[in-house]
């Protein structure tokens, strides 16, 4: 009699497809599922993410506000029009809050700060800002570890928002995360057309996220040097600044310090025609004494 009725209970399992397997993940009543075929990205002892193919990573030296140097990792790729940033960097004493490293950026690109969400993942703060409208949407996720300072970043197309929460929603921080490891190198690229066009020609013109400010070089202060630096780049399509062609320099190394200054650039690409494209833009560096 009990095998009879313990048959007939995994029966009943199996008919209501609770046998073998796990639960999927979704979002609000629609129940939008993450697709299977992403992976989980790491870097380890400091996070890891599912994304949709491997991606691009470089590294690069930048300037805190209070003129400390720290090591920047850029990471990003993209499916079906939607663009994953991923930016850590160090923390060195004396070490910034939440609020300063928010801060800093929201001094190069300006935040909604109506849209503020208080988050915690794996123990460590965080905060969410976001901007939409009919036809596009950005998310922006900032975190402080023990070690580093974290911004996740999504922008695409507005019918994309349930794959965009998807992605903040797998990310975990800390010593013990796991994954694929992520290696240096261009990634899986996000579009095939070479084409750049000016502003006029898209849609929606390439966004902000950060813009570090140029240093002064001891010459050019020490010889009164002030002027501005222009620059013509292209915004790629890749989330990198290209194409540098100087259009007015200063001497002494301010023209220098004003192209490093330009490669540090991170911004969502100009769209067009629903995809991601490059765009011609003019940079300009103010080097003032006073």
């Amino acid at each position: 009699m009990k095998q009879i009725l313990l048959l007939f209970c995994a029966l009943i399992l199996m008919a209501t497809g609770i046998v073998g397997q796990e639960p999927e993940r979704g979002i609000g009543p629609a129940q939008v599922h993450f697709p299977l075929a992403w992976r989980r990205y790491t870097m380890k002892g400091e996070f890891s993410v599912l994304l949709p193919s491997p991606p691009g990573m470089t590294a690069s030296t930048v300037s805190r506000k209070d003129g400390k140097n720290r090591i920047s990792r850029y990471f990003t790729t993209s499916l079906d029009d939607v663009v994953y940033n991923i930016e850590v960097f160090e923390n060195p004493e004396p070490r910034q809050s939440l609020e300063e490293f928010i801060a800093e950026s929201n001094a190069r690109f300006r935040y909604d700060p109506a849209t503020e969400r208080n988050l915690t993942v794996d123990g460590f703060p965080g905060k969410e800002y976001s901007a939409q409208d009919k036809t596009s949407l950005t998310v922006v996720q900032f975190f402080v570890t023990e070690k580093c300072l974290l911004r996740f970043a999504a922008s695409g197309p507005a019918a994309a928002a349930p794959v965009v929460k998807e992605f903040l929603a797998s990310i975990k921080l800390g010593d013990e995360v796991d994954g694929i490891k992520i290696s240096g190198g261009p990634g899986t690229p996000l579009d095939t057309s070479n084409s750049i066009f000016m502003g006029k020609e898209v849609e929606v013109k390439a966004s902000l996220l950060t813009r570090p400010e140029p240093s002064y070089t001891k010459n050019a202060r020490h010889n009164g040097i002030e002027g501005i630096v222009v620059l013509r780049v292209v915004f790629s399509k890749t989330g990198r600044v290209e194409n540098i062609e100087v259009r007015s320099g200063l001497p002494y190394g301010l023209t220098e310090q004003a192209i490093k200054a330009a490669k540090e650039i991170r911004f969502i690409p100009a769209m067009k025609d629903g995809k991601y494209v490059s765009m011609w833009m003019q940079l300009e560096y103010d080097f003032n004494l006073k």
